[in-house]
């Protein structure tokens, strides 16, 4: 089997070619490689690299390739609306030439990277189901998300398996580590700083996953029957796996007690809220997708892992690990054009 993965020189993609390197997989990376230097130890390599844009996909990239994941894009809500106008060509459009493109060289599986920012505001009590519940997305990336997934998901045959997987808020150390997340900023100002930066009231809910659990999740895709995944969408998570910002403050008190809660309300009442059910998934895919983490267990790994990288309050502050501050940077030293692309010059 040989497997393609785009964005693979991100925070998630770095974890993922741990996993798969485990498990023996052949796999490819393609990244812009933005991020590519914004590390705190030693990364896994794929078989073979390819920096390029995702926009300018060279189809000769997906010859005998039987398996793409499609994690390449503008990765949160403030990345998408930063240039919100790259975010639709970036997050969308490039999604969906890829998957047609993917289909035209008879891979055999796409899975997508798609999000639960697609819920946006909910007024509904209950947790938030796959495909009967309503979606409103408030951004130009939770838009994108759900435009892409219902385009390639149409791309779906007996030769060309689609899958989506709708990841909660993803926490836990990687070597290309993300602070402008909510689990990992708050437990990487505590570790720093002793403060528990709350930003909002801190009523919203919020998914949580752990990032290995998230590459749990694309493997289980991997692996299982064609039959269980095909043309199938799933909200991927824990059991119990919503909190308030509250409770996530309170988990990260339990690992460093002696940080202060602090609540700067810049946000104000944060209207992004919503509860996810996860039944779907750890019902129909219990064979294969086998979380291990949660809160207690994931913020554990975080410490441990700021420990062994001995993270820093530079780290934390600077552009390594807040993506949009690293985008602005490469912008400002004229080193990627208003485009995103890379300056032929630089």
């Amino acid at each position: 089997m040989k497997i393609l993965v785009t964005g693979n020189l991100g925070y998630i993609g770095t974890v993922l070619s741990e996993e798969l390197s485990k498990k023996n997989y052949y796999f490819e990376g393609l990244d812009c490689g933005f991020y590519k230097d914004d590390l705190l130890e030693k990364p896994v390599e794929p078989s073979k690299q390819y920096i390029s844009d995702i926009r300018d996909i060279n189809e000769d990239i997906l010859t005998n390739i039987d398996v793409i994941v499609h994690l390449a894009g503008l990765s949160n809500d403030p990345l998408g609306e930063f240039e919100s106008n790259l975010t639709e060509d970036i997050n969308y459009l490039s999604t969906v030439n890829l998957a047609q493109k993917a289909k035209k060289n008879k891979v055999k599986r796409f899975i997508y990277s798609s999000s639960q920012s697609m819920y946006g505001i909910s007024q509904s009590t209950n947790e938030l189901d796959e495909y009967d519940s309503l979606k409103n997305p408030l951004t130009a990336y939770g838009i994108t998300k759900w435009k892409s997934e219902q385009e390639i998901l149409k791309l779906n045959d007996e030769k060309f398996n689609v899958t989506a997987l709708r990841f909660s808020t993803v926490f836990g150390g990687s070597p290309r580590l993300r602070c402008d997340i909510v689990f990992n900023n708050l437990l990487a100002n505590a570790y720093t700083k002793n403060k528990i930066v709350i930003k909002s009231d801190g009523t919203p809910w919020r998914p949580i996953l752990h990032v290995r659990d998230a590459c749990n999740s694309i493997i289980a895709c991997i692996e299982a029957p064609e039959k269980l995944i095909n043309n199938k969408v799933y909200n991927v998570g824990i059991k119990n796996g919503n909190y308030t910002v509250n409770q996530l403050a309170d988990a990260v008190k339990k690992i460093i007690p002696n940080s202060e809660i602090i609540y700067t309300n810049e946000h104000g009442n944060d209207s992004r809220t919503y509860r996810v059910s996860f039944k779907r998934i750890l019902s129909e895919l219990k064979d294969y997708y086998k979380p291990k983490y949660n809160l207690d267990l994931g913020g554990q790994e975080l410490f441990n892992y700021f420990n062994k990288v001995k993270f820093q309050l530079d780290d934390l502050e600077k552009e390594k690990t807040i993506r949009l501050k690293k985008l602005k940077k490469l912008r400002k030293s004229n080193i990627i054009d208003n485009q995103f692309y890379f300056n032929e010059n630089i």
